[in-house]
C-alpha cells in the first residue's frame, strides 16, 4: 500500500475521530488511569482471568502457570509495542531479532516462527497457517487501549486447540465503555522516530458505547555486527473502531475491526551460482491487512451463558518466499453452565475456514500456489468440585479435524487444592500437537550454497543444498507434567513457582538426500535436497518463579527467574543437521527485577533490570539490560516520560539469521525516549 494511501486513512480517522470529539464534547471525562500499583496483593491476585479455563475465574484460583500483564505493567515499562511487554513474563524467551522482527516462544523452541505458542487478539487467533508462527510486526494497538495480557505457560490445547502446545497468549483490550472520552499520545526516541495515537470513545445511548483509534509508528534502523545501519527500519499505519452494546439485561454483543499498512525493511540472503555464491538483498516489504469480529453473549444466570463469535481476517504481505494473500473466516460458539451442585462445565465447537494464494519468487515456490483448508472442532471440560472450595478436578479434551493429518484428540487432567485461602497447589497432565503448517507441506526453496567450491577440497564444483516440503509429515506430540505453587505469605509478598516436565515426540528435522551431480540448468553444481521428516524426539524442564513485594504502599518490587533445560535426541537413521540446534536457541537461565516507585504524589521511577543467557545455536552472548523510566503527572489528566532503555551497551545482539525465510539479524541500540499522554 502506497505512502500516500496510509496518509489518507490516518487523516480521515483523524478527521472521524474530531467530528465524533465535537458532537459529544459535552461528556464527562474520566480518570487519567486506574494505578493498580495501588492494589493489594490480594487484589491483584483475584484480577479475574478468562484463558486458563475459557470462564471468569481469579487468577490465584488457575490451575495453570498464569501471568497477567496489566495496563499499569504496560504504561510504566515505556514499551511501545505488544512484543516488547511480553519481556515481563517468566517462561517466555522474547528476542528481539532486528527492528521490526522477534523471535517469542515459551519453554523453549525459540524461532521467528515459534511453531507452539498460540497467540490472540480478544479472541481472534493471529498466527499464520503459512508457519504456524506469528508476524509480531502486525500484532498491534493503541497500547493504552489494553486491559491485560494474559499468558499461560505450558499445553493449552485442550481448550484452544492445536499450536497451543508450549503456552498460550491472550491480548484483551478494554470494553468501550471504559474508554469514553478522547486521547493524544506521542513518542519520539533516539531508535523510534516518531510514533503516535489518537483515540476517542463516546455512546450513542445509554447502552451503547464506542471508540475510534488511530496509530502511527516510525522506526529508525537497527546496526549490523559491523556497526553500520542495517536495512530494518518499520514504518506502519493503523486504525480501527469498536463498538459495545447491552442489547437488554442478559445480552451484550461486541462489533470491532482493525485495519494497517505499512512497509518493513529486510535483508535477505540470497543464493548465488557464482562466487561468492551468495548475495545480500535489502527490500522494504509490504504489509496489509484487515479484520472485523463480532461477539454476542447471553446471561441465563451466574453460571450459565453462551457466548457466539465470528471473524472475518484478510491479510497480504510480501516475503522472500512469495508474497502471501490469505483470508481466515472463524465462527466458535461456547456454553457455560453448572450441573448440579459440583460440576461446572463449559463446550463448545468451532469451524475455521482459510484460504491463501502465494506467488513464486525467484528463491521459493508453493505448490499449490492456491489452497484452502478447513478445521473443525469441538471441546468439552467440566470443573468436578471434590471438596468444597478445596480440591477441585478439571478433566477436559480438545477433538479436532484439520486437512493435513486428520483427527486429533488434546486431552488434559488438572487437579486444584486449596488448603488454605493464602495457598493453593496444582498439578496437571497434558497432552498437545503441533500440526504442521502449509510451508511444511507444500514449499520448495531453491538451492543455497551449502559448500562454496574450494580447489583444496575433492569437490570439483560447488555444494548447494534445498528444500522440499514432506506431505506426509505428521504431527508433533508433547505429553506435558506440571506442578505449580501459589503463596500469599501476607499483605505485601507473594511467591509463584510452576515446574514442568515435556516430553515431545516427532519433532521435525530435515532429512539429507543423496549428493547428485546437476549438469543443467548451467552453471553445474552439486545438489543435496532436504526433506521434512518426524525423527527426533526430546524433553524439556525448568522452572519459573515470581515474587510480589509490597515494600511500602508507594512502592512495588517483583522478581522474575526462569531455568529451562533442554535434551532433543535424533532417530539413528536421522541426517538432520538443522534442527537439532534448537537446544541451542532458547536461554537456560533469564531473570527479570522491575521496581515501581511513586516518589511524590505526581512522580513516578521505574527501573527494569534484566538478564538473559548466552544462546550457543547463533554465538549470542550473554546479555543484561536495564530500563529506566521517570514520569510525571502535572495534571490528573496529562502525563510526561523520559527513559533510556538498553542503557548497559550501546548495543548488542539477542538472535541469529532466520531460517526458510533468509533474513539477517542486527543489533539492538541503546534508545532514549520521551512520551506525552494526554487525556480529554
Amino acid at each position: 500500500m502506497s505512502t500516500v494511501w496510509k496518509t489518507f486513512l490516518l487523516i480521515f480517522l483523524l478527521f472521524m475521530a474530531v467530528q465524533v470529539c465535537q458532537s459529544n464534547a459535552n461528556d464527562p471525562v474520566i480518570s487519567f488511569h486506574t494505578d493498580l500499583t495501588k492494589m493489594s496483593l490480594e487484589e491483584l491476585m483475584n484480577l479475574e482471568i478468562t484463558s486458563a479455563s475459557k470462564k471468569p475465574q481469579k487468577r490465584s484460583a488457575a490451575s495453570a502457570a498464569v501471568f497477567v500483564i496489566t495496563q499499569d505493567d504496560i504504561r510504566r515499562s515505556g514499551v511501545t509495542s505488544i512484543p516488547e511487554a511480553l519481556r515481563m513474563v517468566p517462561g517466555l524467551q522474547v528476542a528481539r531479532i532486528d527492528a521490526n522482527k522477534w523471535a517469542i516462544s515459551s519453554r523453549g523452541f525459540n524461532e521467528r516462527f515459534a511453531n507452539k505458542l498460540l497467540v490472540l487478539m480478544d479472541g481472534r487467533t493471529v498466527y499464520t497457517p503459512l508457519f504456524s508462527g506469528v508476524y509480531w510486526d502486525v500484532q498491534d494497538t493503541l497500547l493504552e487501549d489494553i486491559e491485560r495480557i494474559e499468558v499461560i505457560r505450558g499445553p493449552g490445547a485442550a481448550l484452544w486447540g492445536a499450536n497451543a502446545v508450549n503456552g498460550v497468549i491472550n491480548i484483551i483490550t478494554k470494553n468501550a465503555k471504559d474508554t469514553q472520552g478522547g486521547l493524544l499520545s506521542t513518542h519520539v526516541s533516539t531508535e523510534e522516530n516518531l510514533s503516535g495515537g489518537f483515540r476517542f470513545g463516546g455512546k450513542i445511548d445509554e447502552t451503547t458505547f464506542y471508540r475510534v483509534y488511530t496509530k502511527y509508528s516510525n522506526w529508525d534502523r537497527f546496526v549490523n555486527s559491523s556497526g553500520w545501519d542495517a536495512a530494518d527500519e518499520w514504518d506502519v499505519a493503523r486504525g480501527g473502531f469498536r463498538v459495545d452494546s447491552e442489547l437488554s439485561e442478559s445480552d451484550t454483543l461486541t462489533v470491532q475491526g482493525d485495519l494497517y499498512s505499512g512497509e518493513v525493511g529486510t535483508s535477505y540472503k540470497h543464493p548465488y551460482f557464482e562466487y561468492p555464491y551468495a548475495q545480500v538483498v535489502n527490500i522494504d516489504d509490504t504489509i496489509t491487512g484487515a479484520n472485523l469480529l463480532s461477539r454476542w453473549k447471553r446471561e441465563f444466570s451466574s453460571t450459565s451463558n453462551i457466548a457466539l463469535q465470528l471473524y472475518y481476517d484478510w491479510s497480504k504481505r510480501a516475503l522472500d518466499i512469495g508474497g502471501e494473500n490469505r483470508d481466515i473466516f472463524d465462527l466458535d460458539f461456547q456454553h457455560h453452565f453448572a450441573w448440579g451442585d459440583r460440576n461446572d462445565v463449559v463446550w463448545g465447537w468451532g469451524y475455521r475456514f482459510t484460504a491463501d494464494h502465494i506467488d513464486d519468487t525467484i528463491v521459493a515456490r508453493l505448490d499449490p500456489r492456491s489452497r484452502e483448508d478447513h478445521l473443525f472442532n469441538l471441546f468439552v471440560q467440566d470443573d468436578l468440585m471434590l471438596w468444597e472450595d478445596r480440591l477441585h478436578l478439571i478433566l477436559g479434551s480438545k477433538f479436532e479435524h484439520n486437512d493435513y493429518t486428520g483427527f486429533e484428540i488434546q486431552p488434559n487432567v488438572r487437579l486444584l487444592w486449596t488448603p488454605h485461602e493464602r495457598h493453593s497447589l496444582w498439578t496437571s497432565v497434558s497432552r498437545a500437537v503441533r500440526t504442521p503448517s502449509r510451508a511444511e507441506h507444500d514449499l520448495h526453496l531453491v538451492p543455497e550454497v551449502a559448500l562454496p567450491f574450494d580447489p583444496r577440497l575433492p569437490l570439483p564444483y560447488p555444494v548447494f543444498s534445498e528444500f522440499i516440503g514432506n506431505r506426509e509429515y505428521e504431527s508433533e506430540n508433547l505429553l506435558a507434567y506440571e506442578i505449580g505453587y501459589r503463596w500469599l505469605v501476607n499483605d505485601r509478598f507473594n511467591i509463584d513457582v510452576a515446574t514442568f516436565y515435556n516430553k515431545y515426540d516427532r519433532l521435525h528435522t530435515a532429512e539429507l538426500g543423496m549428493l547428485t551431480l546437476i549438469p543443467d540448468p548451467p552453471p553445474i553444481h552439486f545438489s543435496i535436497p532436504g526433506s521434512l521428516f518426524n525423527k527426533m524426539d526430546g524433553e524439556t524442564y525448568g522452572v519459573e518463579f515470581v515474587a510480589d513485594w509490597r515494600l511500602l504502599p508507594s512502592w512495588k518490587l517483583q522478581f522474575a527467574y526462569t531455568y529451562l533445560q533442554m535434551q532433543l535426541h535424533l532417530a539413528e537413521d536421522s541426517t538432520d543437521v538443522v534442527f537439532e540446534q534448537a537446544e541451542g536457541e532458547s536461554p537456560h537461565h533469564q531473570f527479570s527485577l522491575r521496581t515501581a516507585v511513586d516518589l511524590v504524589k505526581n512522580l513516578e521511577l521505574d527501573i527494569w533490570l534484566r538478564h538473559t543467557d548466552n544462546l550457543p545455536a547463533y554465538a549470542v552472548p550473554a546479555y543484561t539490560t536495564l530500563d529506566v523510566r521517570l514520569g510525571w503527572k502535572p495534571h490528573d489528566n496529562f502525563e510526561l516520560a523520559l527513559g533510556v532503555q538498553n542503557a548497559f551497551d550501546p548495543r548488542h545482539r539477542e538472535f541469529g539469521n532466520t531460517r526458510i525465510i533468509r533474513s539477517l539479524a542486527s543489533e539492538v541500540e541503546r534508545n532514549i525516549y520521551l512520551q506525552a499522554t494526554w487525556r480529554f
